[in-house]
């Protein structure tokens, strides 16, 4: 099945974003940068107002759903169907911050802008998204918490793994695979430990029902007296 054809908006809205990560590392991401963005374009003059009306931070929030699309078609040529479940999320992040490239830097001042008060959330957002991309990818289909949970622990991981890759300045990324790795081991150790207690649990009365009979047990003893 073939991705649908990109929208002249769609189009546009990626040519402003290629121009935009040219100047941010100078600018910030600012209205100044969109601004100048439009322009490279060659977009009319006040294009930014129809292609992102929410400045700035939608340009930050496209530029994340863009890498995720990219990391997620990655993820689906590299065949991932026999690999151990820790060996696919591990994949799944590491194509996820490989996406990344040459704009580090562009990502440092995106970082520092989601960080005022008036982007609150947006970061989480964003780390939630590129987790599920990263589950879905790699073909996960719980439905109950574990849904929930499996992302949240996920956002963790990608959040604190990217801080490492802005920080490696060795060839190859060597010290933030190696912090990756550590952290997914850390995640493997506590779902072994939360299945192992499910099993351990499953047959073992439930307190809040036992509580229940308790309560409403006595109520009807004291009625039939």
């Amino acid at each position: 099945m073939t991705d649908p054809a990109p929208s002249p908006s769609d189009l546009a809205r990626e040519q402003i974003l290629s121009a935009v990560l040219r100047h941010v590392p100078f600018d910030g991401w600012t209205q100044s940068a969109l601004r100048k963005a439009v322009k490279d374009s060659q977009l009319p003059e006040g294009a930014e107002e129809l292609y992102f009306p929410g400045g700035p931070l939608e340009l930050i929030s496209f530029w994340s759903d863009v890498s995720d699309e990219k990391a997620a078609k990655a993820l689906r040529s590299k065949g991932l169907g026999n690999m151990r479940i820790r060996d696919k999320v591990t994949a799944g992040v590491l194509v996820r911050l490989e996406t990344i490239g040459a704009h580090e830097e562009a990502l440092r001042r995106a970082l520092s802008r989601l960080a005022l008060p008036d982007a609150m959330g947006q970061g989480a957002r964003q780390l939630w998204a590129s987790a599920d991309m990263v589950w879905r990818e790699i073909g996960d289909t719980s439905t109950d918490g574990n849904f929930y949970s499996k992302r949240a622990i996920l956002s963790g991981v990608i959040g604190s793994s990217l801080l490492s890759w802005l920080s490696d300045e060795t060839e190859g990324k060597e010290k933030a695979r190696a912090f990756l790795d550590a952290r997914i081991e850390n995640v493997m150790q506590f779902e072994k430990a939360k299945w192992s207690f499910k099993q351990k649990t499953e047959n073992l009365p439930d307190p809040a029902e036992m509580l229940g009979r308790l309560r409403y047990g006595r109520r009807r003893r004291r009625r039939s007296r």
